[in-house]
């Protein structure tokens, strides 16, 4: 016996949100729980994005990044632009 890849979570929405998530999914054509699914991935992926550029800023030379957007327009690369 295989285990599914899914699993069940009973979910409980006010009637308001449950109402516009039934008439948004219509209007897609799809199903209350594929609409359900699909919000919560994409608000995972906007987490996941925000913390990904969060811990990239930790790393910013933003004085070099100062330098860089300063350069007089047509200058060329210098070599310590590159790290």
């Amino acid at each position: 016996m295989s285990k599914s890849p899914q699993s069940t979570y009973p979910l409980r929405l006010p009637r308001s949100v449950k109402a516009e998530v039934e008439r948004r999914a219509r209007a897609d054509g799809i199903s209350v729980n594929q609409f359900v699914a699909t919000a919560v991935a994409e608000k995972l992926a906007v987490m996941n994005t925000a913390a990904f550029f969060a811990e990239r800023r930790k790393r910013a030379d933003f004085v070099s990044f100062d330098r860089l957007m300063k350069r007089r327009r047509g200058e060329r690369p210098q070599a310590d632009d590159k790290k």
